[in-house]
């Protein structure tokens, strides 16, 4: 952390007063350097989930398929690659921890809806809803951390959407026609958090 002190000389002090008043500021790498990192991941995110979104929806309206398979598996491979961009930026924030989770999360969420997409739709449900409901755990801890940095009250609130719709994913598995339907549908929510994030982000710096 780096510290700078400054004097400031108070006009008209009275003989025998102090000269000045010791003022001390401090700037902060870490949080200074980490909301434009995040804003920049957030909007990376958004852009992913809004275009993951749409592959789904249009190649897997008849079944699961080699495309639908590849990129179910993609979307925890890439969270886990933006959890490790994260954490780099993070680091000495106090967050790191709970994106080193995320990390581990994302890749047993990868490796179990890989082995889920060899059966079928219903399989794959189960896995993303239980990943979506640990995540979402995971991304409201990180969220209330850190708060005070400004543009966390969307990611905590999706993190409690995540908790939802992983129930959700859950029992639409048993359902009659299941389907990746609200699935992507999720993505693109979780895309409009991010995005909203990254611009609550940038006020936030320049508000400062």
């Amino acid at each position: 952390m780096l510290r700078q002190d400054r004097t400031f000389g108070l006009a008209g002090s009275s003989p025998g007063s102090l000269e000045g008043i010791m003022v001390t500021t401090v700037d902060s790498p870490a949080v200074g350097g980490l909301a434009p990192a995040l804003r920049r991941l957030y909007f990376v995110r958004f852009a992913f989930a809004i275009v993951w979104a749409i592959l789904v929806f249009l190649t897997t309206k008849s079944g699961l398929g080699a495309v639908g398979a590849v990129l179910v598996v993609v979307y925890p491979l890439f969270d886990l690659g933006s959890a490790v961009v994260d954490a780099r930026s993070a680091k000495g924030n106090g967050s790191v921890r709970g994106l080193y989770v995320n990390m581990v999360i994302s890749l047993l969420a990868t490796i179990g809806v890989g082995v889920a997409a060899a059966s079928g739709i219903p399989a794959v449900l189960r896995v993303w809803g239980a990943w979506a409901i640990v995540a979402g755990l995971v991304q409201l801890i990180v969220g209330v951390i850190r708060r005070k940095m400004g543009g966390q009250w969307p990611m905590i609130l999706s993190g409690g959407i995540s908790v939802l719709a992983g129930a959700n994913f859950i029992i639409g598995a048993s359902g009659a026609n299941p389907s990746l339907t609200h699935v992507a549908g999720y993505a693109v929510l979780g895309g409009i958090f991010f995005l909203v994030s990254a611009i609550r982000l940038g006020r936030a710096a320049q508000g400062n």
